[in-house]
């Protein structure tokens, strides 16, 4: 099995706002894989490398623990849990690499409210939870919206470094942190130097929208050191 992440068996959700959690944390492990980890997730698609272990028909799957993974569809028949689209490793280089990192994002979008839906249905939800659900899931851009969003930066900052010729040129790693893109590490949108604030943890490094973690600028100025929940979650575990 190839893993760009390690994936993840929680229980079942139970209630409406944990389905959205699930979906949020599939949403932000597959946005991850279709930009800041782009490279990976083309490699472990190569269809060459896919014939020698006689792998045909790879998934990408995005998980409960914000993880993603690049794998065999299960083979139970009717599977537990809606499988991702198959085959995207054949696909991989009969098209563009954008286009083809949109369409698995696409796919990507289809998969994810299935996976809410197929919960919902399975909790008997009705309509108006059902409606409450998709509300929330619809108030998050989508995967494809994200991934367009991530490429048109990467074009951009590709263009800006071919036209810097009589410029001196900026090491590697000055490079490399000008060109991050930064991801909500609760929602999984990628920041685009908006004016909306955003908050860092101070000891895990990821950044949040503050609207994901219920913090204002103004209270922001009064925290001397924030700890995301996450971070506070594994310090009461220690």
């Amino acid at each position: 099995m190839e893993a760009a992440s390690g994936s993840s068996s929680p229980r079942n959700p139970t209630t409406i706002e944990e389905i959205f959690r699930d979906y949020s944390a599939r949403r932000a492990g597959l946005v991850r894989a279709l930009t800041h980890d782009a490279d990976t997730f083309f490699a472990l698609c190569d269809p060459g490398v896919v014939k020698v272990y006689y792998k045909d028909n790879l998934c990408l799957y995005g998980y409960s623990n914000g993880s993603w993974e690049v794998t065999l569809p299960t083979e139970n028949v009717p599977s537990d849990i809606p499988d991702p689209v198959l085959g995207i490793n054949f696909a991989r280089d009969d098209m563009d690499r954008k286009d083809w990192l949109l369409a698995v994002a696409i796919h990507s979008d289809s998969w994810l409210i299935s996976m809410a839906f197929f919960y919902a249905s399975w909790l008997s939800l009705n309509a108006a939870d059902r409606n409450c659900l998709f509300t929330s899931i619809n108030n998050l851009p989508t995967v494809y919206e994200d991934v367009k969003e991530w490429l048109v930066v990467q074009d951009k900052s590709s263009e800006a470094s071919g036209s810097r010729s009589r410029i001196p040129q900026k090491s590697h790693a000055e490079n490399e942190e000008e060109h991050k893109v930064t991801l909500c590490g609760s929602c999984g949108e990628v920041y685009y130097n908006g004016d909306e604030f955003w908050i860092a943890c101070d000891f895990c490094q990821l950044w949040y929208h503050g609207k994901c973690v219920s913090v204002t600028p103004t209270m922001a100025e009064k925290i001397h050191k924030y700890k995301c929940s996450s971070c506070t979650l594994k310090r009461t575990k220690q």
